[in-house]
Parts: structure tokens; sequence; C-alpha cells
């Protein structure tokens, strides 16, 4: 299925829907009016087959206490050997309601109030809520970035765990938001200098389906043929790869079976949740019949990137649209163009835009703005076309 056909067929209209993106602007914003390009998530109904198997069991009519059958672990198992070369075996699962309280319940089994946990900076506004909420240290360490593109600094990150006493280190792999696949080797060094200090790694891969160029998605467990896997805890779900968020189904996977035996002393103590029956049912389906949907929708974000990075580069070409290598979110500097400081009266009230705004991420990204890509191009394109007439009139 070809780009214009996958939005012909999939695209929908959620206005009016007590959607978050479209609806919640004025909670958000302060006003009505803007093009919505924020919040990480689509205008494209999920696939098919999720949407057939979900009406199936809805007809029941019975949504009592469930368990998850085996064939779940055996979709995930060959999904996760399709398309990223790494096996999960089932007693390595658990499951929460989605991978930021993933990262909370982790930072509760494993850390102590006051301990202190990194996060590598700019990076998903929620990491630095969950450390803080929890009444842990948050100590960041900023990526380096250079013309688009974000490196790890891996003397910064020693010396911080060294000086900070760090005891958990929350990564983003892919990286959200500076679209990054880091390297195995990259990923190598970094979960060595954790391993070398007694750094726990919760590594959260919800992006991991979302990889646009041809360098390949290497999950944390996989790392030099598995090498740090007993100082791993790992999080991904299917939400972000087929709009599924609010059937808050996510995987907690515990290859060490003493982290795991501590994880489930700490979740015995919990109020627990049930696995949610419809969310388990949506992701066995994906990763049963969900890849020709995928990779269709790859082709309408790699389209979107195409398209924006070449108007700005012929219209705007001091901006930088930054490397996207992964996710359907991409950020772009505004710098050469924009104050910093006036970088939301800008793009609000010139640009009738709603976007997530680079310092929400780390501090040193005001002027930045970050665009959700999984859209129609149309909107892309008119988005685009706005940030060039607000500038040059």
């Amino acid at each position: 299925m070809d780009t214009h056909e996958f939005v012909k067929k999939y695209l929908v209209d959620r206005k009016g829907t007590h959607c978050s993106k479209w609806d919640g602007l004025k909670e958000k914003f302060g006003r009505t009016d803007l093009l919505p390009l924020w919040i990480a998530d689509m205008e494209f109904r999920t696939c098919d087959a999720i949407v057939a198997a979900l009406k199936e069991r809805v007809s029941q009519g019975v949504f009592g206490y469930s368990f998850v059958p085996d064939s779940y672990y055996t979709a995930l198992d060959h999904w996760m050997q399709e398309r990223h070369h790494s096996s999960v075996p089932r007693e390595w699962v658990r499951f929460s309601t989605g991978c930021v309280t993933g990262i909370a319940w982790s930072i509760a089994a494993f850390t102590r109030p006051g301990d202190a946990c990194m996060i590598l900076t700019p990076v998903y506004y929620p990491f630095h809520n969950v450390v803080t909420n929890n009444h842990r240290r948050l100590v960041t360490v900023p990526l380096h970035y250079e013309k688009g593109y974000a490196t790890m600094d891996f003397d910064a990150i020693e010396k911080a765990i060294v000086e900070q006493d760090v005891k958990l280190f929350v990564q983003c792999s892919p990286h959200n938001p500076m679209g990054r696949v880091w390297t195995e080797e990259e990923l190598d060094q970094v979960l060595s200098i954790c391993a070398r200090h007694h750094v726990l790694v919760v590594s959260d891969e919800i992006h991991q389906d979302i990889i646009l160029g041809d360098k390949p998605f290497i999950p944390a467990a996989a790392v030099k043929g598995g090498k740090y896997r007993d100082n791993l805890i790992i999080l991904n779900s299917a939400t972000k790869s087929f709009n599924l968020a609010t059937l808050l189904h996510s995987h907690i996977i515990i290859p060490n079976p003493k982290l795991r035996e501590q994880y489930d002393a700490f979740a015995s103590g919990m109020n627990r949740t049930e696995v949610s029956v419809l969310g388990a049912l949506a992701t066995q389906t994906a990763y049963e019949r969900g890849g020709a949907w995928l990779d269709g929708l790859l082709q309408v974000i790699r389209r979107n990137y195409r398209d924006l990075k070449a108007l700005f580069h012929k219209e705007l070409p001091e901006a930088t649209v930054c490397a996207l290598e992964s996710t359907y979110l991409v950020m772009v500097d505004l710098r050469p163009y924009v104050k910093p400081e006036d970088i939301h009266p800008f793009i609000q009230d010139k640009c009738r835009l709603a976007v997530d705004y680079g310092e929400w991420f780390g501090e040193g990204y005001q002027g930045f703005i970050r665009l959700n890509l999984a859209t129609a191009p149309t909107l892309i394109q008119e988005a685009a076309q706005r940030i060039v007439h607000a500038l040059k009139g």
C-alpha cells in the first residue's frame, strides 16, 4: 500500500471525539484555533485486524477476570525475533498500564527515596517528573548536540554517575525527541559504564518499531549477544506503533531472575490492576497481523519528514530539521529566525500551531519545537507553510 492509499483508507477526523490532541487545545494552549502537532498519537485508525478482533471480543459482552494466553507470549517473541532479532522468553515478561508507569514501578522497586536517578536530556518530559514525583534525586546529563544530531557524552555520563552516586539510569532508546537509533557501539559503551558502577538500567524502548532508515534498532537485551541482560529492565509496548495508548497495556521485561524476584516482591504489595483484556488482545493481534499496516504507516512518516525537510531547506535554510532515524516526532531548531524567548508567541499567535516546545524536554532547547509527523501529509505541509509565511511575510 502506497502513502496515498494508506492515508485515504486510515485517516480519521478526530475532532469532537474527546481527543486530547484536538479537543484539549483550550486546556493545554489556551485557545482552540490551533493546528495540533503536539501529543504523540496519530490521526490514523489502527489496522483492520485489530479493530475486527476488538469488535468480536466486545460482542461477548463479558469483561471479567482473564489471563494472558500462551499464544500472546508466542506472538510477542515472534515479533521481537522477526523485527529486532531478539528473543523474549515468557518468564521474563510482566505487564503494566504504560511505559511511564513501568518506569515509576521500576524506580519504586529498585531504589529508595533520595536515591539518584539519571536521564540524558533533552528527553521525553515525563522522564523528569517520574523521578522527582517519586522522591528520587534527578541527575541530568546533556546529550551532545551538533547540527541536528545528538550523541551521548560518555565522559559526562560516567562523571555524573560517580559524583552523584547514581543508582538507576532511565534510558530512552530509540530517543524521543532527538530521533536517534543508538548504535550497538553506543549502547555497549553506556551499558558498560552502568554495569561497571552497579547502576541499574531501565530502557524505555516504546518507539522500537518506528524505524525510518537503514540503521537497525538494537534492543538493550541484545547488545553484544546479551552481555548486559542481568543489569536491565526493558519497557516496550505496541501502543506507539499501532495507536493504542488508552488500551493501557505494556511490557516490563526482566531477564535477570533475581531482579524478577525483587520486582515480584514489590508488586505483591501493590494494589495491582488486572491485565487489560482489550489491550492484550489488540497487542497480540498487532504482532500477529499488523506488520503490513505498520509498514504503510512508516512510509507516511518518511514522506512527511522528507517534505518538511525539503521545504525548510528551500525556504528557511538556516533552520535545522533534526535527524529522524526513529519515532514520528521531529525536533526543529528555529533559533536562527526566532529569538528563543519569542518562540511561544511566534508559534501560537503568528503560526497558529500547537507543538511541544524544546525546553519541555531539557535545558538549552528553548527555540526548538517538536512536530508530530503521524498525520496527513497535507497537515504537515500546511504547518510548514504557516511557519514560512510567518517569517517571510
